[in-house]
């Protein structure tokens, strides 16, 4: 499915990709409130980063409303990005 692993790993090598970035970050996940399964429930979302020293993927559940969780996740996945990027500058 559209939410998984493979998907957000995909998405960063393709953003890497098609605009030539060196570090790149992606989301995919179910919002809701509706979409989710037993495997996936509501709340669902997977965040990937790429750096030229590889990848990492996260997924996490999130069980809340769809504008909080839209904003955490954003804010969540651009704190795992900087955490990354963090770790390739400093000493």
């Amino acid at each position: 499915g559209a939410v998984s692993e493979a998907v957000a790993r995909a998405m960063v090598r393709g953003a890497r990709a098609r605009f030539g970035a060196s570090c790149a970050l992606a989301t995919t996940g179910i919002a809701g409130p509706d979409g989710g399964a037993p495997d996936k429930p509501v709340g669902t979302v997977w965040i990937a980063v790429a750096t030229p020293e590889g990848e990492w993927a996260e997924r996490r559940v999130m069980g809340m409303a769809r504008e909080p969780f839209m904003r955490i996740v954003s804010a969540y996945a651009l704190y795992r990005m900087w955490r990354k990027v963090r770790r390739r500058t400093t000493p």
